[in-house]
């Protein structure tokens, strides 16, 4: 691919103003503006300055190459081969960096792990997700904090819903939205045969600068008990929180100890969900344009798939099979993450390609 000298011109022009402005602005709220903008362009004109330099390094090196002096047209040949070798990987990279990209990529997130067909062994397995996320948040530094809970009569969860805040959480972990599917023999099964289960992943961005417009006359607040497993951790009062959207029926709870925390929860949670369903629309349409892409937006899509009897797990999107299911059911997630993000990255290649020719 060779990028349009006018596109690579652009972005230093930009990353130019920005500076510029940046010197010059009086107003915070500009100044932070400008500041997170600029350290957003500035490894994208590093890398197009690299590449401008080697690109003018070309017909000079092709010029001594062909000079008169041959121990210096020998020494110019060599270095015009290797500049030649370097070039490509000069222009992907910046290729990779002026592809479109996630707006919330930075974003803490969202994790949703409900049950879903298997009953009891649904639920478990919900558990074994939920516990395999949290373990990989902690591996990164991520802080996980639950926000709402319904655990299963066996163990495991109907459904919890937990903030996971850190930065680049969304990006890493968007692509894990969709039904995961279990093959194992249940704990519950005396004669030993094998069930398939399943449980439905959701990542959703938390983006606290995004305006999502909630009237108060479009939701209805409830409070109540929260259940659970029963001891201690049953609430006494009606502390709970649920919040309905109505028209559009999206439905947000939180039920930790206060009130007024659940509230705030609830509320971000509706917010976080109603601006996941515009990403949603969005990647739909994305989708009918690019069909190469990792996910679709559409969370009934059956993603994954977890053998016990052998001991892999299948991501049916990309066609990766891995042998190393207890490493990953203890948070050894990464493998899959990057040939998800590495597809994701090719796709959007292939589309920048296909934009310059």
């Amino acid at each position: 691919m060779r990028l349009p000298q006018a596109r690579l011109d652009q972005v230093l022009d930009r990353f130019q103003q920005v500076e510029a402005r940046m010197s010059a602005a009086s107003d915070g709220a500009e100044l932070v503006r400008l500041s997170k903008e600029h350290a957003e362009l500035k490894p994208v004109a590093d890398a197009v300055a690299e590449l401008n330099r080697a690109r003018s390094e070309l017909p000079e090196l092709e010029a001594m190459a062909e000079g008169a002096d041959r121990e210096m047209a020998a020494l110019a040949r060599d270095e015009l081969q290797a500049l030649k070798e370097r070039l490509p990987e000069l222009e992907r990279g910046v290729a990779l960096l002026l592809a479109p990209k996630d707006a919330d990529e930075n974003a803490s997130a969202i994790l949703e792990v409900r049950a879903g067909t298997g009953g009891d062994e649904a639920a478990l397995f919900a558990g074994d997700l939920f516990r395999m996320y949290s373990r990989y948040a902690q591996g990164r530094g991520w802080r996980v904090e639950v926000d709402s809970v319904s655990e299963g009569e066996m163990g495991g969860y109907k459904e919890i819903v937990a903030s996971i805040t850190g930065n680049g959480v969304f990006g890493r972990l968007k692509f894990e939205s969709g039904v995961h599917r279990v093959q194992r023999v249940p704990v519950t099964e005396a004669g030993g045969r094998i069930h398939t289960s399943a449980a439905t992943v959701a990542i959703l961005p938390q983006v606290e600068d995004v305006e999502i417009e909630i009237r108060d006359e479009d939701i209805r607040i409830d409070t109540y008990r929260s259940s659970g497993a029963g001891g201690q951790h049953v609430n006494k009062t009606d502390s709970a929180v649920r919040i309905t959207h109505l028209p559009t029926g999206v439905v947000a709870t939180s039920s930790e100890k206060s009130q007024h925390e659940n509230r705030r929860k609830a509320m971000a949670n509706l917010k976080a969900r109603l601006y996941d369903m515009q990403r949603q629309e969005k990647d739909r349409a994305r989708a009918d344009a690019r069909k190469s892409q990792v996910g679709s937006g559409d969370r009934s899509e059956r993603i994954r798939t977890y053998n016990f009897p052998q001991g892999r797990v299948t991501d049916h999107r990309i066609g990766l099979t891995l042998h190393s299911l207890p490493q990953i059911l203890e948070g050894d997630i990464d493998p899959i993450l990057d040939a998800l993000l590495a597809e994701d990255q090719a796709a959007r290649l292939a589309a920048l390609e296909e934009e310059f020719g």
